[in-house]
C-alpha cells in the first residue's frame, strides 16, 4: 500500500512498520463504520492482496472485532471490543493524522432523520 509524501515524513518507522493488514483493514472499517464492504473491495481501497485481506477479516471475526453476513463485513458496533484492540488504536490514530480526527457534530448534522432500511426497529 502507498502512502502520500507527509505521511512518510511525519510518521514514525516504528508507526509504519506495525500497522499490519488487520490493522489496516480494520482501520478502514472503523473510517466507513457506517457501511459493509466486500473482501475485494477492502482490498482494492487500502491495496492489500485480497487473500490477505480475506485471512485478516476471519482472524477479526474470531476476535469479535468485525462482523460478516453473506459476502460483506462490517466493524462491530461493541466500542468496547473495539477500544481493547490495540491495532484499532494505531490504525485510528494513523487515519486520523492522514485525514483528520472525526468532529462528532459534523457527523450529527449530515445524518439522516429516518433509520437506514437495512436497520430493524427495535421491538
Amino acid at each position: 500500500m502507498s502512502i502520500d509524501r507527509e505521511t512518510f515524513e511525519n510518521t514514525s518507522e516504528e508507526e509504519l512498520t506495525e500497522l499490519s493488514v488487520p490493522d489496516q483493514v480494520l482501520g478502514f472499517l472503523a473510517v466507513h463504520d457506517d457501511r459493509a464492504f466486500k473482501a475485494s473491495e477492502i482490498a482494492s481501497q487500502i491495496g492489500v492482496d485480497e487473500g490477505a485481506v480475506s485471512t485478516a477479516l476471519t482472524r477479526l471475526k474470531d476476535r469479535e472485532l468485525v462482523e460478516h453476513k453473506a459476502t460483506y463485513w462490517a466493524i462491530t458496533d461493541d466500542s468496547e471490543r473495539l477500544e481493547g484492540y490495540r491495532g484499532y488504536e494505531r490504525a485510528t490514530a494513523l487515519f486520523d493524522d492522514r485525514l483528520g480526527p472525526e468532529d462528532a457534530d459534523a457527523w450529527r448534522e449530515h445524518a439522516p432523520d429516518e433509520p437506514h432500511p437495512s436497520v430493524e426497529p427495535d421491538q
